[in-house]
């Protein structure tokens, strides 16, 4: 009888020990599917294991796979965060349901309305200004002026444009169907269409190489692909010009993140989330990708600073996506491919 007792004593404290280590395994660590590769993120990762004795493990993958996982997996997910670039991504994983709403003074607190999510389900991080770039051989900074502007006759032959397949360029004719509506905005995507010196590029770099040897003159890019490409060569004849000054400002886009819904481990989760908008990891989370923090008390890198500052679009980016599907109808009608 006692032996049995006592058997059924070890069995329970074999549960209840068993069942804390599960806890505190959780509490312990956060799990983080980013679309950010590693070098990009492991940074700010190791920062907030040091600070805060709390582990990041972080999965990397394409955007579109980390979503069809997270979907795949519904309640059973291990992943507490979803990290990725530009509010479209972020905007469709809220829309399907796949992060929750988080109240947080310091979120609120240390990232502008309009590069949050007016429910709450994701949060930028960084700032990427989707601008123009020239040939300052060929180009008078004096004659540029709007994104709009580059429809006009007088570029004829001398833009040239990533593919629309990329997400980037469909988030910025998203945000100008926002501002003024989608038959004008298919005006200025047709008339960029017949000023192309070449065919549609496969990326920004490519583009910027095009413009650096004379095949075009003038294209739209990400800064920080700018800032690569100029730190590899800092003889090209390329400068950024900051378009929309006088009226609706730049564009801008966001990586950024949301607490999945199934967290198993929310408020580590939500401190990790609060820490990469604190300063110390905004300057980490950006300088690292040549990027602007999101916290506007944070100054860029000095090599960024160096480009300028500029006005953003305040509208709020979650037109990226809430028009990310108009926008692609309008670009394949347009014949931008």
């Amino acid at each position: 009888m006692l032996k049995r007792k006592a058997s059924h004593v070890l069995a329970a404290l074999f549960f209840f020990n068993s069942f804390f280590a599960i806890n505190t395994a959780y509490a312990e660590q956060v799990v983080v599917y980013s679309a950010r590769i590693e070098q990009l993120i492991k940074p700010m990762f190791d920062a907030f294991t040091k600070d805060t004795g709390i582990r990041v493990r972080y999965t990397t993958d394409k955007e579109g796979a980390l979503l069809a996982r997270l979907k795949a997996e519904g309640k059973n997910t291990p992943a507490d965060m979803l990290i990725t670039a530009d509010a479209g991504n972020l905007w469709e994983a809220a829309r399907a349901g796949l992060l929750m709403s988080v109240n947080s003074e310091v979120l609120s607190k240390n990232i502008p309305a309009h590069l949050r999510d007016p429910e709450n389900a994701w949060f930028g991080l960084s700032v990427r200004a989707r601008t123009i770039v020239y040939n300052t051989r060929k180009v008078d900074p004096t004659d540029l002026s709007t994104y709009e502007d580059l429809a006009d006759a007088k570029w004829e032959k001398r833009l040239c444009l990533r593919t629309s397949k990329k997400v980037y360029n469909q988030s910025l004719v998203a945000m100008m169907i926002a501002e003024h509506g989608e038959a004008e905005s298919e005006k200025v995507v047709r008339g960029w269409i017949a000023n192309l010196a070449t065919d549609p590029l496969s990326d920004d770099t490519r583009a910027m190489e095009f413009v650096a040897a004379g095949r075009c003159d003038v294209t739209l890019v990400n800064t920080y692909y700018y800032g690569r490409l100029m730190k590899k060569d800092p003889n090209l004849p390329l400068a950024i010009f900051w378009p929309n000054q006088n009226n609706s400002g730049v564009h801008v886009n966001i990586s950024g993140a949301g607490i999945t819904r199934h967290s198993k481990n929310e408020k580590a989760a939500i401190k990790l989330l609060e820490y990469l908008s604190s300063k110390k990891a905004q300057n980490l989370f950006a300088d690292v990708n040549m990027e602007y923090p999101v916290n506007p008390e944070i100054e860029p890198d000095p090599v960024v600073a160096a480009w300028g500052s500029f006005k953003q679009n305040p509208m709020n980016i979650v037109k990226a996506g809430e028009l990310q599907t108009t926008a692609v109808k309008l670009m394949d009608r347009a014949g931008y491919r």
